[in-house]
């Protein structure tokens, strides 16, 4: 992995790397179209005044860096207008972005993803578990942080694993309030001093459940504001390929190590669960054209009542026909049915649900 000087507008896209530079002069190199994913964590303008010390008379060791200070909210807003410009052009069509900031710069900033066409599907709050108190007891502790996540445009098609964050959370619909620890402990990066290698380092297990539910293995997930690196880590480690935009050298130094580290997780472990709708359509005349069932052949419900196959597919029970869920609607009485695991068939004395060679015909698809 190496650190490369702003690319050519012809140059093919640089996977897998950190460019140095300012994020928006880099990103014009870039082509258009061609990532799936942002996730930018941009300077939040924290408009801090002095120092602030603990009780015990210690300084905290808050952001005050100077890339993250501007002359005024104008000056702020001028920057915003022009990263968000580059990164919709970077977008695919049906490419989204998040974007994380606190209450000193997220509002402005959903605004402008509005004034430029993006279409916000979500905001999202990070609740912090151990959140920093709030020393000088002048204000709420600030215990949160917002994300905001949006299309490229109205009606894009963008990428959401829902499956994937309910499993994720038990197997309970995902909310958009996300209670995780800020980044401490192994996982805090430590420059050369043992001091803080970054400020506002975020927790790989945000990025995680963000890559997981918004992108597929082998997207392009883009990182202007990229730090030490932790979106290229949980992007790398999850087979997702990455662009980093990092200006500052001590920073991009730190990601090279840290991204050095990191190695992919097997295919396997990549696969994710997905809805019904998603996996490929079986007819079941399917598995009657592929001789998995013979015409003649019966099949039989939980009850016991048999209905026979039929050459094109339908069945037959009795005075009753159609497809395999029709007739088993039929014979329940009811609105519906789900016929593929309603009805079964016999093989060497065992009963089996007709979904088990759905399922042999999908994995084929899917080879």
């Amino acid at each position: 992995m190496t650190t490369k000087t702003k690319p050519k507008a012809a140059q093919a896209l640089p996977l897998n790397t950190i460019l140095a530079g300012d994020c928006i002069e880099v990103m014009r190199g870039l082509p258009e179209a061609s990532v799936d994913l942002i996730f930018a964590d941009p300077p939040y303008n924290l408009q801090l005044k002095g120092s602030l010390h603990r009780p015990n008379n210690t300084r905290v060791d808050a952001c005050d860096d100077h890339w993250d200070q501007f002359d005024s909210f104008k000056a702020y807003d001028a920057f915003t207008k022009a990263w968000l410009a580059e990164a919709r052009r970077l977008l695919k069509p049906d490419g989204a972005i998040w974007v994380i900031g606190s209450y000193h710069n997220i509002f402005r900033v959903g605004a402008e993803l509005q004034n430029q066409g993006y279409w916000i599907l979500n905001d999202v709050v990070w609740r912090k578990s151990n959140p920093m108190p709030n020393f000088r007891g002048k204000r709420l502790t600030n215990a949160h942080e917002t994300m905001i996540w949006a299309s490229k445009a109205e009606g894009a098609r963008y990428t959401f694993n829902y499956e994937a964050l309910k499993a994720l959370n038990e197997g309970v619909q995902m909310r958009s309030d996300w209670v995780i620890p800020i980044c401490n402990g192994g996982e805090r990066l430590k420059d050369e001093k043992g001091d803080k290698a970054h400020p506002t380092q975020k927790p790989e297990a945000l990025l995680h459940r963000i890559i997981v539910g918004s992108t597929n293995p082998g997207d392009v997930v883009l990182d202007p504001f990229f730090g030490t690196g932790t979106t290229g880590a949980v992007a790398k480690m999850l087979g997702r390929d990455f662009i980093g935009i990092e200006r500052e050298e001590s920073y991009r130094a730190v990601a090279e190590t840290r991204l050095s580290r990191v190695r992919r997780l097997d295919r396997g472990a990549l696969e994710v669960a997905t809805s019904k709708r998603a996996e490929p359509r079986v007819p079941f005349g399917q598995l009657v054209e592929r001789g998995m069932l013979r015409p003649g052949e019966m099949l039989i419900n939980a009850r016991g009542q048999m209905a026979k196959v039929r050459v094109d597919g339908t069945l037959i029970a009795d005075d009753v026909k159609g497809s395999i869920h029709q007739v088993g609607a039929r014979l329940e009485g009811a609105p519906s049915c789900n016929g593929w695991t309603y009805w079964h068939f016999r093989r060497d004395g065992q009963t089996v649900p007709i979904d088990v060679l759905r399922q042999q015909l999908r994995a084929e698809m899917e080879a």
